[in-house]
C-alpha cells in the first residue's frame, strides 16, 4: 500500500511541477517549525524532524530527473537517518551537530540542482519561477542551520536565541534568517560576537544579490525565447 501511494505520488510530480511541489514542502516545513515552540509533550515534540523527513522525500522525488544529484541526496538522507535513530537509541545529543551538518548540505546540494535547472536555461514558465522561490527558501534555510551550527559551537552569538536542541531553536534561527536575507532587520534578535555579524550581512548581500540574480536571468531566458520564437519571421 505504501509502495503504491509513493508511486502515484512519484507520478504526479513531473518536470512541469516538480518545483511547486518542493516549495510547497519547504514553506510546510517552515510552518512545522513554528508549531514546534508551542508543543511541548511527548513524541509531538519531535514532530519537526518527521516533516523534515518528509521535506527530504518530496525533495527526492521533485529532483530524481537530475540522476546525479538524486543518488547523492539520497546517500544523505539515508545517513541523517542513521543518525536521527542513533541519537534515539543511545542518547548521545552530540549527533544533533552531525544532523545539522547533513541537513545543510542536502539542501545546498538542492539548491545546486536546482539552479543549474532554472538560472540562465530554457525558457521562462510558471515552474520556472516558482523553482527560483525554492531557492529563495533554501537559503533562508541554510543560513539558518548554519546559524543553528554556530551557536552550537558559541553558544553566546546571538541575543534571543540560547543554546539548545536544534528543533528548539530551528523557528527562530529561520525567523532571523529570513528576516536578515530580506534586510528587514527587526532587531529582536541580534547577533553579538564577531563571527556572528559576519554571518548575518553575508547573508543580507546574498540576499541583494539573489535578486538581481534572479532578475536578470528570467530576462535573459526570456529574451532568448524570443529570439527563437521570432527567428523564423
Amino acid at each position: 500500500m505504501l509502495s503504491k501511494k509513493l508511486n502515484e505520488n512519484s507520478q504526479r510530480i513531473n518536470t512541469q511541477n516538480n518545483f511547486f511541489y518542493l516549495t510547497l514542502a519547504l514553506v510546510f516545513l517552515l510552518i512545522s517549525a513554528s508549531l514546534e515552540k508551542v508543543i511541548t509533550s511527548g513524541f509531538l515534540q519531535y514532530m519537526l524532524e518527521v516533516f523534515t523527513l518528509i521535506t527530504f522525500g518530496i525533495c527526492l522525488l521533485s529532483l530524481r530527473f537530475d540522476k546525479n544529484w538524486f543518488r547523492f541526496l539520497s546517500s544523505l538522507v539515508v545517513a541523517w537517518l542513521v543518525a536521527v535513530v542513533t541519537r534515539a537509541v543511545l542518547g548521545i545529543e552530540e549527533i544533533e551537530i552531525i544532523m545539522l551538518f547533513l541537513m545543510f548540505i542536502f539542501f545546498f546540494g538542492t539548491f545546486r540542482s536546482i539552479m543549474r535547472q532554472i538560472l540562465f536555461t530554457g525558457s521562462i514558465n510558471s515552474n520556472k519561477i516558482i523553482g527560483s522561490m525554492a531557492l529563495f527558501l533554501l537559503l533562508g534555510l541554510m543560513w539558518a542551520i548554519g546559524y543553528l551550527i554556530l551557536i552550537h559551537f558559541l553558544p553566546g552569538s546571538f541575543h534571543g536565541i540560547s543554546k539548545g536542541s536544534w528543533h528548539e531553536n530551528f523557528a527562530d534561527a529561520a525567523y532571523f534568517s529570513f528576516v536578515t536575507l530580506t534586510t528587514l532587520g527587526y532587531g529582536d534578535i541580534l547577533p553579538i560576537t564577531p563571527i556572528a555579524k559576519v554571518f548575518a550581512y553575508l547573508e543580507a548581500i546574498v540576499g541583494v544579490f539573489y535578486m538581481a540574480i534572479v532578475v536578470s536571468s528570467l530576462v535573459s531566458s526570456s529574451r532568448e525565447q524570443y529570439f527563437i520564437d521570432h527567428s523564423d519571421d
